[in-house]
């Protein structure tokens, strides 16, 4: 029916990214309707988001927090269930038609799989989905005809430029990056910053680890490799340069030579309301960009050398296999291990390629290569922290 509600399911809806789609949800409640809120441990403000927004399944995957939730939803006819598995059985159960996949780093896999293999409509906010096992989830894309709508703002930006383009005429696509709140830096400037000056985001409201990413500029790196599957090229196809205003998201050079940019605000609303409407444009409340406002648009070239992590992620796109997994799950640890004070900020590099040379390389995983490779490398990422 043509004024029917797409249903919506949220896999990490407490998240930044998460209670943005909800605003969105909210703005758009003719449209839109929540089907499914998960969280990790937040639970107060899972409660909160399941009284507003109704949805008929909740999952808390800290099942500590499970009676808490379930007292409170149980006489509203919400349906509570805990754990990760919940997580990824409720994909085959529920009505919802696109999954908006906000959980945070590894965790987001598994359910997207199941997602796909139900023939749901992926909003993907969680690029390491695609880091970790690119090959497997862009052939079970094309097996089951789903579709993955890119909600980083920089893969949004390549997405919208290619509309109504071929392939074929792709050149290569430039991603852009802020620069973080340490562009500019040499490493012996990053020797003693601490976790406060590093999730000080010039631009950008993110979570705690994404900031981090950005900081140490990883978070460009996995958008490298993300890129690679979402839009199927090679590494020379991809190039990154800084552009500390964050206003050209991302752009695409033709074979003609000719150059498509998407520009905007830094908000990360417009690429959610992009990818719960597409093909359409829906109408938003959104602030506007002025030409008037925008003193000047600057570029540079990444430093590869003091932000080593880049590097790290070209590396891994090179060689393929399970080695981005095991780049993908060394970071989780190594940006833990920042935030908790146990590292320096440089030494989450040296972590990282300690475990990229460690862990058991295979040229051609299956998914339960992907699932030994990240406990694999989150051990001796331990082990080597001491």
């Amino acid at each position: 029916m043509e004024n029917e509600k797409k249903k919506i399911a949220i896999l990490g809806s407490t998240g930044s990214i998460g209670t943005q789609a909800l605003e969105i949800v909210s703005e758009q409640s003719d449209f839109l309707q929540v089907e499914v809120l998960t969280a990790n441990s937040n639970a107060d403000l899972l409660i909160k988001q399941a009284i507003a927004y109704k949805p008929n399944h909740v999952v808390i995957a800290d099942e500590s927090k499970y009676l808490q939730v379930k007292e409170v939803l149980d006489p509203l006819d919400i349906k509570v269930f805990a754990g990760n598995k919940a997580i990824e059985e409720l994909m085959e159960i529920t009505e919802a038609d696109t999954v908006l996949t906000a959980m945070v780093g590894y965790s987001g896999l598994l359910p997207t799989i199941k997602a796909i293999e139900n023939k749901k409509r992926i909003a993907l906010a969680n690029k390491e989905t695609l880091v970790v096992a690119g090959e497997i989830i862009t052939q079970l894309c094309a097996e089951n005809h789903v579709d993955i709508i890119p909600v980083d703002s920089e893969h949004s930006a390549i997405f919208q430029c290619l509309v109504g383009e071929s392939l074929d005429a792709l050149d290569k696509i430039i991603l852009t990056a802020s620069g973080g709140p340490f562009r500019g830096k040499k490493r012996d400037d990053l020797l003693e910053v601490t976790k406060l000056q590093a999730l000080k985001h010039p631009n950008w409201s993110m979570g705690a680890k994404i900031t981090i990413d950005s900081a140490t500029l990883m978070n460009k790196g996995l958008e490298v490799i993300e890129a690679k599957w979402l839009f199927g090229l090679n590494q020379k196809q991809i190039e990154v340069v800084v552009h500390p205003q964050s206003i050209i998201h991302s752009m695409v050079e033709f074979t003609d030579g000719s150059i498509k940019a998407q520009m905007g605000l830094p908000d990360m609303k417009l690429p959610i309301h992009y990818a719960f409407f597409f093909p359409e444009r829906k109408l938003s409340s959104f602030p506007r960009m002025r030409f008037s406002d925008i003193q000047q648009l600057t570029f540079e070239m990444p430093d590869p050398i003091t932000f080593r992590n880049l590097g790290l992620a070209y590396e891994a796109m090179d060689k393929g296999g399970n080695m981005a997994c095991i780049l993908n799950a060394a970071n989780e640890i190594a940006v833990d291990a920042f935030l908790k004070d146990k590292i320096k900020f440089l030494q989450i590099a040296e972590l990282n390629e300690k475990c990229m040379n460690q862990v058991g390389f295979i040229q051609k995983p299956n998914i339960q290569d992907y699932i030994n490779t990240d406990l694999e490398t989150r051990r001796i990422a331990q082990q080597l922290l001491g």
